[in-house]
């Protein structure tokens, strides 16, 4: 982990954020997503220097993310060592905004009705 990742992680894996619940360094699919809110299908990414010449590959990457009911949410490293407060309210508003979780395929060898809870 970066020293911006070991930072945010400290206040996610605390549930300081109202006891919202986050993993990190989840696999979905081909990729693996920095920070996971699963019950908020929210995904936080931390970019450094190394995504201004990658972005191409991260706009495909949100896409595939977002084709399959996720929100992705990206800060830059920087922004999260100067600011973790200020990352952490956004980060927060995300998680109690009412944004529609879609109907999705059910996953393998789970039923075919599902049903959302809000």
């Amino acid at each position: 982990m970066t020293d911006a990742e070991r930072k945010l992680w400290h206040i996610l894996r605390r549930r300081y954020l109202q006891n919202f619940r986050f993993r990190k360094q989840v696999p979905l699919g081909p990729y693996i997503v920095d920070f996971l809110c699963k019950e908020k299908h929210l995904i936080i990414e931390l970019d450094g220097g190394q995504h201004a010449d990658a972005v191409e590959y991260d706009n495909q990457r949100t896409q595939w993310l977002e084709k399959r009911g996720y929100r992705v949410i990206r800060f830059w490293n920087n922004e999260v060592l100067t600011n973790l407060e200020g990352v952490a309210e956004v980060i927060l508003m995300e998680c109690n905004s009412n944004y529609p979780l879609p109907d999705l395929p059910p996953q393998a060898g789970a039923g075919t009705n599902r049903q959302h809870s809000a």
